[in-house]
């Protein structure tokens, strides 16, 4: 690596970039630039060449032909080791460049406007930004490149310290570069492939490209033989365990990340202080409860204190000394918050090897739309999230007795729990804790059974919510059998008259949402 004398900066989000362009310009380094770069630059005070300078031509045609030119790009790819190419370069006149900061058009925040159009999206597809990327990472020997702002300090500082970008750096920087133009270029054909004469008209593109960054290895997968790691997407904004820090305990396992995203999304349906216990990848126990967080906690233990032993815990409050006192006596895998008191923090780590994430506050957040994914040997399964609500006035009461409001508030408390719950699911409740859950049976009859059988309390005038139609009479009549006075179902069976006719008969009320959650 030689010194960096000349540098290209241009870039569209200029987070940073007034203090990276001050700091190279004080070890001398030439700055070229374009457009709004150049102009925010100097209104800093720092010297600027135009890119039209070096390459005698003007920017053109709105912007969109200024940096593809021999003068650039010869500047970029010259290798300075082949005695050829810094003859050729000398012979026409192409001066070399040493360091690359540009980062991109944004493309992915333009479409996901509602109101954005296909002229709009086109002229946010970035030609010059990336080509300029891909010379510079090619020739990552010669040439610094940086497309991540968080990265300039890193440069200024080898620069200092040794008057280089070392080669370990530089590759670094190139392979960030070759994976930021590859999901760019993802974004761009994801997004055309939904296109069809001017118009959004395809909900699933026709190829799908979708790019996340790894966060961490794991030690293994479901089982010690596999192999495994956790990714992230890169445009998250909405509070998961995706985005949570591990503030203590052991690392993280496979099964581990799955149980945590199961409680921490569960929680996320209730507005009052939740609490879920979850056990391979099923809720064993959830609760809310306005006298405090303590309160629905050991509600939801005491649903199924059985298998609340090696749960995790997800909360939807921050976490108070109290509560974390009464999670003490049980061996648990890891809790997952939006926030912890530092006295409970104190409390917990009595458990050192017990996993405590938190995650960005709940108060105020908007559900991510997005997809999930679900791979098939050879194929991939694509749907968008089951973020599907069914408000209580759209609710549709088919039996002679209507729901008194104890059992609405019930239902909907049910209703809530059914979706996380794998199916066949089937949900005991009271209004404010599960009582007996069914789960992942293969007939609807035995996970009616099972949420009766796992009860640790009575079932005596409980709401059954189910996830799924009944297909036949047999369900109701289950669920009478546990002294359930009341069931919320989407309905839509072909016998959908002998299972109304059913409740009648046990004078039970019962709902039809028109929607179902299955969880398979």
């Amino acid at each position: 690596m030689g010194q960096i004398k000349r540098a290209i900066v241009s870039v569209s989000d200029k987070t940073g970039v007034v203090s990276f362009a001050k700091g190279l310009a004080e070890m001398g380094v030439e700055i070229l630039s374009t457009g709004g770069t150049a102009k925010t630059l100097r209104e800093n005070g720092i010297l600027v060449k135009d890119i039209s300078e070096l390459t005698g031509f003007p920017e053109m045609m709105d912007g969109r032909v200024k940096t593809l030119h021999p003068k650039v790009h010869g500047g970029l790819l010259g290798q300075r080791s082949k005695p050829e190419h810094v003859a050729k370069m000398k012979e026409h006149g192409i001066l070399p460049i040493d360091l690359v900061a540009v980062n991109l058009y944004p493309f992915e925040a333009t479409v996901a406007k509602e109101d954005c159009s296909l002229e709009d999206a086109i002229e946010n597809i970035d030609i010059g930004g990336p080509t300029m990327l891909r010379s510079a990472a090619k020739n990552y020997p010669d040439v610094t490149v940086v497309v991540d702002p968080s990265d300039y300090e890193t440069i200024l500082s080898e620069l200092k310290e040794k008057g280089e970008v070392s080669l370990e750096t530089n590759f670094r920087l190139a392979r960030k570069v070759f994976q930021h133009t590859a999901r760019y270029d993802g974004a761009i054909s994801n997004y055309l492939g939904q296109i069809e004469k001017d118009k959004k008209v395809y909900e699933f593109p026709e190829t799908f490209t979708f790019q996340v960054k790894k966060a961490q290895e794991l030690r293994y997968g479901e089982n010690p033989h596999q192999k495994a790691a956790f990714y992230r997407e890169y445009l998250l904004t909405e509070p998961s365990v995706s985005n949570a820090v591990q503030l203590q305990g052991k690392e993280l396992s496979y099964n581990n990340i799955l149980d945590l995203d199961s409680a921490y999304e569960t929680v996320k349906e209730f507005e009052e202080p939740a609490v879920v216990i979850i056990k391979h990848n099923n809720p064993c126990g959830v609760a809310v409860s306005l006298t405090g967080l303590v309160d629905a906690y050991k509600k939801a233990r005491d649903c199924d204190p059985v298998s609340a032993f090696g749960g995790i815990v997800g909360f939807n409050r921050p976490v108070d000394p109290e509560t974390a006192k009464e999670m003490l006596p049980i061996f648990l895998e890891a809790i997952i918050a939006p926030g912890f008191d530092p006295e409970a923090l104190e409390i917990l780590k009595a458990k050192k090897d017990l996993r405590i994430l938190q995650t960005p506050p709940l108060s105020s957040y908007v559900l991510q739309k997005g997809f999930d994914f679900k791979k098939v040997v050879g194929g991939l399964l694509v749907q968008d999230r089951d973020l599907g609500k069914v408000p209580m006035e759209q609710w549709k009461v088919v039996t002679k007795r209507k729901p008194t409001e104890e059992e609405k508030r019930a239902m909907a408390f049910g209703w809530k729990v059914a979706k996380h719950v794998k199916s066949n699911a089937i949900v005991l409740v009271r209004e404010d804790r599960t009582i007996g859950i069914g789960a992942g049976q293969m007939s609807r009859i035995d996970s009616t059974r099972l949420a009766k059988m796992k009860a640790q309390s009575s079932t005596k005038g409980t709401v059954l919510a189910s996830d799924a139609m009944f297909p036949f009479r047999d369900g109701v009549d289950a669920g009478a059998e546990a002294g359930a006075t009341a069931i919320i179902q989407p309905g839509g069976s072909i016998r959908d008259d002998e299972v109304i006719a059913a409740a009648d008969e046990y004078n039970i009320a019962m709902v039809f949402t028109g929607m179902r959650h299955f969880r398979h």
